[in-house]
């Protein structure tokens, strides 16, 4: 079971849809002052700050190494109830699982999915590495970048971008801004009747410069309300 997480005296953020967790992908951007953090906003209050607009957020620092256990006891104790993290895991960190495993579950109830990525080609035995190892509570969805996956059987996990999928919950990224409103507004038609059917949509846009995913997650919030 996973660990239920330190609890902390936050409100619940105030951008909140049931079941949609949209954000974008990575906080941690100075670039984003002023268009969405105060031009006088401090790295170390980023989070803080990004949580009380958006309710949740993709972690990818997880992609290229794993943060020190103070990190995720400090960024589920500086967001609110019901804030959720998809964090990356590569498919290269395969040795280092039940180390992934114990720092990502420092989250506690705040942690969502777990997004891996894979580049290498199609290996049933990472699938079975992989769900041998990690606990069955978490929820994993694949991020594919070789087409010999096309068509492979990954349950109980699903693939990323797949809105048909048979499973409580969905996981989009939307990688190719700009996006106009009557996109976003496409977006929501189809994410409404998998809200209303209780299942659960991790949405993510791009990280770019200038803070368009931010500005994209609320106004699809927006749209979902």
């Amino acid at each position: 079971m996973l660990p239920s997480g330190k609890t902390s005296g936050m409100t619940a953020t105030q951008a909140r849809v049931t079941g949609a967790y949209v954000g974008a992908s990575g906080f941690s951007y100075p670039s984003w002052k002023p268009g969405f953090y105060p031009a006088d906003a401090k790295p170390p209050e980023f989070l803080r700050r990004y949580a009380e607009r958006l309710p949740s957020v993709e972690l990818n620092t997880t992609g290229y190494r794993l943060p020190a256990e103070g990190h995720f006891e400090r960024w589920a104790a500086e967001t609110p109830e019901g804030f959720r993290f998809s964090v990356k895991l590569p498919a290269h960190f395969s040795r280092q699982l039940g180390v992934f495993e114990e720092r990502v579950s420092l989250l506690g109830e705040r942690l969502g999915p777990i997004r891996v990525a894979v580049q290498q080609a199609a290996d049933p035995g990472l699938l079975a590495l992989l769900f041998g190892s990690l606990d069955p509570a978490l929820r994993v969805a694949f991020d594919f970048h070789h087409g010999s996956w096309d068509g492979l059987d990954v349950s109980p996990g699903i693939r990323v971008n797949d809105w048909g999928a048979d499973a409580p919950f969905r996981y989009l990224r939307f990688r190719e801004p700009p996006y106009s409103d009557d996109e976003l507004e496409h977006f929501a038609t189809r994410i409404r009747p998998l809200l209303d059917d209780g299942v659960e949509v991790f949405a993510y846009f791009r990280h770019e410069d200038e803070p368009t995913a931010p500005r994209y997650a609320e106004r699809l919030l927006t749209l979902l309300a």
